[in-house]
Formats: structure tokens, sequence, C-alpha cells
């Protein structure tokens, strides 16, 4: 009795499939875009500029990792990532600070916002550089209060650090099976890295979980980062 019954079960599954359409129309949707171009123009005067904030932030740092050194074992300015203070103001990355504002307004209408009573301001904008001993590096985060982010990268090639960017669905993330061909960008596919070089630029919403693997000191890599806003304009102009 109990093997006619899984018997009938199996044939009703197979008569059930047979009944199916034999195309499905595809449509996507909740897509989260990434935006890149080669913009080198900027990378030679950035850099100079750059030199400054560099060696305060490295300046600044260099008692807390000579104690380090002298307590554990020296091992250079390993593992460190000096930050720059804020870029915003600094008449040097005027240019850059201009075509960011600029795309990333374009980019948020393009992607279906209307932004007719907003404006978009760089809220957040600095330079950093990984440690010339290696082990600089990110873990994984967003920005908070805001909308676009990005990177402009001025020092960087095949043996350096690289940006890796996560799925920003919690459910689906729950919910992964293997992925059958890690090496294939497929809709199983959890994360993704963008190999960079001097002058790449990247634009990506804020919420994008993103992270930077670990940097072995081959060569230099040094890159700006900044956070776009689109800010309503009655808090600007409360009166009109």
């Amino acid at each position: 009795m109990k093997k006619k019954k899984a018997k009938a079960r199996k044939q009703k599954v197979k008569k059930e499939v047979a009944g199916y359409p034999q195309q499905l129309q595809l449509e996507e949707f909740f897509k989260c875009p990434i935006w890149f171009a080669d913009e080198p123009k900027f990378v030679d005067s950035l850099n100079k500029a750059s030199d400054k904030y560099i060696e305060a932030s490295k300046k600044n740092l260099k008692p807390a990792i000579d104690k380090r050194n002298k307590k554990f074992g020296d091992k250079g300015d390993m593992g460190h990532v000096f930050h720059s203070t804020t870029l915003i103001g600094d008449p040097n990355f005027k240019q850059l600070q201009d075509y960011i504002g600029a795309t990333s307004n374009n980019l948020l209408v393009e992607m279906g916002f209307d932004l007719t009573n907003y404006s978009i301001f760089i809220t957040e904008m600095w330079v950093q550089e990984f440690a010339k001993k290696g082990g600089g590096h990110h873990t994984l985060h967003t920005h908070w209060n805001g909308h676009i982010s990005g990177f402009y990268f001025l020092k960087a090639d095949e043996s350096t650090s690289l940006p890796m960017f996560e799925d920003p669905r919690p459910g689906n993330v729950m919910n992964l099976l293997p992925e059958k061909d890690k090496t294939k960008v497929t809709y199983a596919s959890s994360a993704i890295n963008y190999q960079v070089k001097p002058g790449r630029i990247i634009f990506f919403p804020s919420y994008l979980p993103h992270q930077y693997i670990v940097d072995m000191g081959y060569n230099p890599f040094r890159f700006i980062h900044w956070n776009c806003q689109a800010i309503p304009k009655g808090v600007l102009n409360p009166n009109v």
C-alpha cells in the first residue's frame, strides 16, 4: 500500500511539471547599481595635494606606532591606515568635488529619484593611505545618513588592496545556497570586487556594504573616499 502511494505522488508531480509554461518571462527588480569610470586627469595634482595630509596623519600616529613596536616588537607601520582630516573646502580638491556632486545628482535622478526639492552636498571627504609594511584594510561597513558614496584611486595596482562590495539584502544573505561557480557573477553571488588603478572612480549607494581586503604592502595604496547626501531645500532655506 505504501509503495503504491509513493508511486502515485511521483506521477502527480511529473504531470504538473509537464504542464508548466515552456518559456518564463524574466523581470529584475530591487537592483543595486555600482558605477565606475577612468578619470586619470586628477591623479597627479591630487596626489601632490594629498601628500601633506598623509604626512600629517603619519606624524599623529607615530607615537602610538612607536609605543606598540617597543612593547611587542618592531613591525613598522604594519596594519595601520592613515586618514586625513576633511578635504572639504580645500581649493586643491574643488574640481573633483564639483565632478562628484554633479555626477551624484545625475546618478540619483537616473535611479528614479525626484530631486526637485533636494540639493546634493558632499558631507564627508578624506584621503587615506594604507601602511607601507602592509596589513592595512577596512572591515565591512556602510555609511549612515548618506545617499551616494565613492572612491577615487590615486595609488593602486594589481598587487594592492581593492574594494569588495557585499549583498545589501539581509534576507537573501540569511538564505543563501552554495554557489555553483564562484568565478562567475550570478544571482547566487554574495560579493563582488573591483580591480583598481590610478584614476579609477567608483560611485555606489551609501547603503551598500563594502570593505577593503588586507593590503600586502608591495606597493603604495592611496585613495579618496566621500559621502554625499540629498538634503531637503526646505531645511536649507526654511523661510522659502
